[in-house]
C-alpha cells in the first residue's frame, strides 16, 4: 500500500511527524521512528527544515514508564488481563483489570479499564502501579466509551476555598490556575477562590507555599490547618 503524500502540506507533515516523534519517548522501541522514516521517505522538499516542536511524554518516569506502556498495549491488542500492585490514598492493593485505553492527561499516564475486583471501570495511574504483568487470561472486550476526564467528574468539588498569597507567588498561581483567577487586594496580596474536592489535598497544596500562603476560608479548615502545622513543627523540633 502506498500513501499519496502529495495531499499533505509541509506543516501537516510536520505535525504528523511531531506526533509520532512524541510517542517514541514512551514506546521503549523505535517503532514510531521507523514509521516516520517510511512517511518522510522521498518527500524531498515537502518537509523543509528541522523539527520545530519537541514533545516528551515520558514525564518523570523515563525508565519505568516505557515497559509498562508496552505491556499494557500488548495486553489490549491480545485481549489479555493485566495484574499489578496499586498504591492509592486508600492503601495498597493487587488489582486485575481488562485494559481498554491508555490515557495521557494532567501531565501523567493512566490506564482505563474494567477492574475485576470492583466490577466496574476505573482509572489507574501508571506511576502508582508496580509488579505489572500480562496474564494468560483472555477476555471478551466489553462495549466501552472513552473515560470522562473532566475535572468535575474525576475531582468533584465539595467546598469552596479562598487562599491569600504573597505577591511573590504570582508566577506560580498563574502557572497552576491562570491569571484570571487572581483578585489583587488593597494590601497587595493575591486572593484565589476555587472549588476544592478534598481537604487533605488542599492542606498539602497550601503548605507547599510555606509562609507565602494563607487559607482564609473555610474557617473550620483554617483551624485544622493551624493544628496540622503545629504538629509538623513539633515533629521537626528534635
Amino acid at each position: 500500500y502506498r500513501v499519496d503524500r502529495t495531499v499533505l502540506t509541509a506543516p501537516e507533515m510536520q505535525a504528523i511527524l511531531a506526533g509520532l516523534r512524541s510517542l517514541d519517548s514512551v514506546s521503549g522501541t523505535r517503532r514510531y521512528a521507523q514509521l516516520m522514516e517510511k512517511l518522510s521517505a522521498g518527500t524531498g522538499g515537502l518537509v523543509p527544515g528541522g523539527a520545530h516542536m519537541l514533545i516528551d511524554l515520558s514525564s518523570w518516569y523515563k525508565t519505568s514508564l516505557p515497559p509498562k506502556i508496552e505491556c499494557i498495549q500488548e495486553a489490549m491488542e491480545q485481549h489479555r488481563t493485566i495484574q499489578f500492585t496499586y498504591f492509592s490514598p486508600k492503601g495498597e492493593s493487587v488489582r486485575t483489570i481488562e485494559a481498554y485505553y491508555l490515557v495521557f492527561h494532567w501531565s501523567s499516564w493512566y490506564v482505563w479499564g474494567f477492574c475485576l475486583e470492583k466490577q466496574g471501570f476505573r482509572l489507574f495511574k501508571l506511576g502508582r502501579m508496580m509488579n505489572l504483568t500480562k496474564e494468560e487470561t483472555l477476555f471478551d472486550p466489553k462495549p466501552v466509551q472513552a473515560p470522562d476526564l473532566s475535572s468535575e467528574t474525576v475531582f468533584p468539588p465539595s467546598f469552596e476555598a479562598k487562599i491569600l498569597f504573597e505577591p511573590a507567588m504570582k508566577w506560580r498561581i498563574i502557572d497552576e490556575f491562570g491569571i484570571d483567577t487572581i483578585e489583587e487586594q488593597s494590601d497587595g496580596k493575591l486572593l484565589v477562590t476555587y472549588q476544592a474536592f478534598d481537604k487533605f489535598s488542599l492542606f498539602s497544596w497550601v503548605l507547599s507555599f510555606g509562609n507565602q500562603a494563607e487559607l482564609a476560608e473555610p474557617k473550620n479548615l483554617r483551624r485544622e490547618l493551624c493544628e496540622l502545622a503545629a504538629e509538623i513543627s513539633l515533629k521537626n523540633k528534635n
